[in-house]
């Protein structure tokens, strides 16, 4: 076999783990999108898509596009991010959270944005998801609360990494 030989089978082994890992992770998110709009309830089952991680997006499915990484092509093998929007009101009003995935053994590592780790196995629901919504659900509550308060406390002009908000037409980040 030829170093050309051993390189390109080298680097077809490194495609096929990382087409694996992009679809284990799709599947994990998927199962993450669907699972947190069951726990918030919202009566219409229309609470919560996969966006992109970064960026401009609107409240809808981006599918394939809601991952930092293609879905064909060459990828890298390593963290995959992606976007939850959750709605915030009755009417139409979202935010993303932002989380990464990683894969350690058979463990898969959800990361949100504050630092928080949640470990999780494939098929999801051989593990228990609710302190992953708990926390979830309690990160987006404190968001709020907190600003609630620096407004009444008269300190809400700082700027700092945040949610990012999007409604029917504009994109603007909190």
């Amino acid at each position: 076999m030829s170093r050309f030989d051993k390189l390109i089978e080298t680097v077809e082994t490194y495609q096929a783990l990382a087409a694996e890992n992009y679809d284990r992770i799709r599947l994990l998110a998927g199962e993450v999108r669907s699972g947190f709009c069951d726990y918030l309830g919202s009566g219409d089952g229309v609470c919560v898509h996969l966006v992109p991680p970064t960026g401009q997006f609107e409240p809808k499915e981006y599918g394939d596009k809601a991952f930092s990484l293609p879905p064909r092509g060459f990828r890298l093998l390593g963290p995959i991010s992606f976007g939850l929007a959750v709605r915030v009101s009755r009417e139409q009003d979202w935010l993303r959270l932002t989380m990464e995935c990683r894969k350690i053994g058979e463990t898969f590592i959800v990361q949100i944005e504050d630092g928080s780790e949640y470990e999780f196995r494939l098929p999801l629901t051989d593990a228990d998801p609710q302190p992953f919504y708990d926390h979830l659900y309690n990160h987006i509550l404190l968001w709020f609360a907190g600003r609630i308060e620096r407004y009444k406390d008269g300190d809400y002009g700082t700027r700092e990494i945040g949610f990012d908000f999007a409604d029917d037409i504009n994109v603007r980040q909190a």
